[in-house]
């Protein structure tokens, strides 16, 4: 009876990623036909399916764009930052989707150690560190054996000495992959979906509006009270405003 349920478990996993994949492959053809609602829809469809993935959050703020709303498009691009930090394509048009956004807030330069950290960390997802992790795991099983075989003492010193290196990089990219996940669970942020908001001195109708935010801009949430969430933009400004006005990363 278990192998009866596990072969439906892997049937049904099989069938919904090749109908995600078919999906997929329909989204993008409309999109290539300029159909950009209809490719918004079949994009959409796949994320209410559980699927996601770099390219599929690429392609949908691609469709966004093209329909020239600036919220969506900037939020799935974001979203795709965050699978895949170094794709060239990614950072170049989310720069595009960001310059149709009224607000230029200009960023607080941030120094020091932590700093220099956290934008190392931040140079490739969880997933891709973990890949590194692995790398040079092997790399080290490689090396120990060829130092444990090598019969000459100057091979069993370098083997021996290129295993230890491996060791200790890979222990680091394990730290930095564990790093990079609580970063991005302690660090949560969001998109302003709505043309215009006011942005609140506390969170209620009575605080008073200390300055007008616009769709697009992203903005690092801080806490939630009620229906309010308190955010920080990259200048430092703070303020409530409504959570519906938002969308969370």
């Amino acid at each position: 009876m278990k192998k009866l349920v596990t072969i439906y478990i892997l049937l049904f996993s099989v069938l919904g990623f090749s109908q995600s994949e078919e999906l997929f492959s329909m989204a993008n053809q409309a999109y290539q036909k300029a159909e950009y609602e209809k490719a918004i829809d079949l994009y959409e469809e796949i994320l209410a399916n559980g699927e996601s993935s770099s390219e599929l959050y690429f392609n949908l703020g691609n469709a966004y764009y093209k329909m020239n709303q600036v919220a969506p498009s900037i939020y799935n691009y974001e979203k795709a930052l965050q699978l895949d930090p170094e794709d060239e394509d990614i950072l170049n048009n989310i720069e595009f989707a960001r310059n149709m956004a009224i607000d230029d807030i200009e960023e607080i330069e941030r120094t020091g150690i932590s700093q220099w950290f956290n934008d190392l960390i931040s140079g490739h997802s969880a997933s891709g560190w973990a890949v590194y992790a692995v790398v040079f795991s092997v790399l080290f099983v490689i090396f120990f054996l060829l130092y444990y075989f090598a019969g000459a003492p100057l091979r069993k010193r370098i083997f021996l000495g290129l295993a230890a290196v491996s060791l200790l990089i890979c222990i680091a990219t394990i730290i930095f992959a564990f790093q990079r996940k609580a970063y991005i669970s302690n660090n949560k942020f969001a998109i302003i979906f709505e043309e215009e908001i006011e942005v609140r001195d506390e969170p209620n109708l009575r605080g008073e509006p200390g300055f007008n935010l616009h769709e697009g801009t992203k903005a690092k949430v801080l806490e939630d009270f009620q229906e309010w969430t308190r955010i920080e933009l990259a200048n430092g400004g703070q303020g409530w405003v409504k959570t519906s006005e938002l969308k969370k990363l």
